[in-house]
């Protein structure tokens, strides 16, 4: 009797200890996780009793907590939404997105930095203040950018503009958007409607273009396969291959130039890397990626610029789409990746990463979105660090493609550009399968006084590259205003 009930004792005691270890393990390292687990309907009951700390641009609330009639609970309201919607997200009553995601812990005061309570606050279940959200977007620059898209004619379209120097995203607007407001109600079926209608929506007013959807960059993706040309020991003056039109090894198609490009240099056997670059000779990258360089170079410089990886601007929980160039020993695919069509696809984001990594000197700096985080009683909590991404350019590599930047807008496709704020740029026109309209893509820095500003603009419309060029100088002014 003695040793069974000494055995079962002991079985009892296992029992007991490895209980308390999975509820400390639970409780202590998979809470978050738990926590925020969509599947989780408990996180939503409460989350309108909370007064959510503020998003911020330049002083001027973005979001902020509301108090309804009966003095229980907060309706989240949002300044301009439309405008700044893809910075902001939204906070429904049974989701959220873009920065009320990526920071909703801080904003509702669950953040571990925010905890001052004492421990008789929290037994009176006491609520921790939430925390302020300062973003780095500049507020003139922002609504610039969305009225010139808003009335370019564009179906669709994005602007980004960093701060090429720290990684700062000054502007993120998207076209068409949506008015948060309205799904940001208390009332579950009138937000379940209004979500319907959003999603469905053809043009997918809930979606970031700016960088959570791709589109074939055209020809702004030649400043890639210039930097690998560069890279690979040419110049900006090394004499490459043009001709009006070049078949890739095993291609039964041949990849012409542009029409217009009939009789110019692009029609001459050799040119100048710069003079192919301005006047943008298809042949002339399409055979780089083909065959020299050849396309695992291409592919290398891709990588080095932000290609194939999720691009993170908040806290890991708001990330861009993945921009790509086809990996593959079909010279015939990476002739035509190597234009900006076929497989090759980016988000504006990372073709405003790529300008400004050649603008400052070959260093890619990590793209942020949030400047500061601040405590209820004003304190910073956290100061944004800027740090290198990559460095895919060395500076001097660097300087030579803005020279050829600047030949674009001196003699090239963006001559329209000339007296505006706009130093150098790349024009891209990207044809889209069956349909009537074009990616129109143009991508440059500025002002003349101090280019530090790279912008990417997209719009999807009848024509070419250079009609995005007027938007992205509008940014620029603003910026520079």
């Amino acid at each position: 009797m003695d040793k069974a009930v000494r055995r079962t004792w002991i079985v009892a005691l296992l029992m007991v200890l490895g209980l308390m270890v999975n509820v400390t393990y639970v409780q202590g390292f998979e809470y978050e996780n738990l926590r925020d687990d969509p599947h989780n309907a408990r996180q939503f009951e409460d989350r309108n009793k909370i007064e959510r700390g503020a998003i911020v641009a330049g002083g001027r609330k973005l979001a902020w907590s509301e108090k309804v009639t009966d003095a229980k609970t907060y309706r989240r309201r949002y300044w301009n939404s439309e405008v700044f919607s893809p910075v902001t997200g939204y906070f429904s009553v049974f989701s959220q997105s873009a920065l009320e995601n990526a920071e909703n812990h801080f904003l509702d005061g669950t953040d571990p930095r925010l905890v001052t309570s004492t421990f008789l606050d929290k037994l009176l279940g006491k609520k921790t203040p939430g925390g302020t959200v300062e973003t780095t977007i500049n507020v003139k620059a922002q609504q610039a950018a969305y009225e010139a898209l808003r009335s370019s004619g564009a179906r669709r379209g994005a602007a980004v503009a960093l701060d090429a120097k720290t990684g700062a995203i000054l502007v993120m607007a998207s076209t068409p958007s949506y008015d948060a407001n309205t799904v940001s109600t208390l009332d579950g079926k009138a937000a379940t409607a209004r979500f319907k209608q959003l999603n469905d929506d053809p043009l997918k007013p809930l979606l970031n273009k700016a960088m959570k959807e791709v589109f074939p960059p055209g020809s702004t993706f030649k400043t890639v396969v210039a930097a690998a040309a560069l890279t690979a020991g040419g110049t900006e003056n090394s004499r490459v291959r043009a001709r009006r039109s070049y078949r890739p090894p095993g291609a039964g198609q041949a990849i012409n130039n542009d029409a217009a490009d009939i009789g110019g240099q692009c029609d001459e056997p050799a040119i100048p890397l710069i003079d192919s670059f301005a006047q943008s000779c298809n042949t002339t990258f399409a055979y780089m990626g083909a065959q020299a360089p050849g396309a695992k170079a291409v592919s290398d410089q891709a990588a080095g610029f932000g290609f194939y990886s999720k691009i993170d601007v908040a806290e890991g929980k708001m990330t861009s789409a993945a921009s790509s160039f086809p990996k593959t020993d079909q010279p015939s695919l990476s002739a035509l990746g190597s234009i900006g069509q076929g497989s090759t696809i980016a988000t504006p984001l990372q073709m405003a990463m790529v300008t400004a990594g050649v603008v400052n000197n070959g260093k890619v700096m990590r793209p942020y979105l949030v400047d500061k985080l601040r405590a209820p009683d004003g304190s910073v909590v956290s100061d944004a660090k800027p740090g290198t991404l990559s460095r895919p350019l060395t500076a001097v590599r660097a300087g030579q493609l803005r020279d050829m930047m600047r030949a674009v807008i001196r003699s090239g496709t963006g001559k329209e550009l000339q007296g505006s704020s706009i130093v150098g740029g790349k024009t891209g026109t990207a044809d889209v399968e069956a349909r009537s309209y074009n990616d129109r893509w143009f991508i440059g820095y500025g002002p003349q006084s101090d280019p530090r500003y790279a912008v990417a603009v997209m719009t999807e419309a009848d024509g070419y590259g250079i009609k995005s060029g007027p938007i992205a100088a509008e940014i620029v002014d603003a910026l520079a205003g």
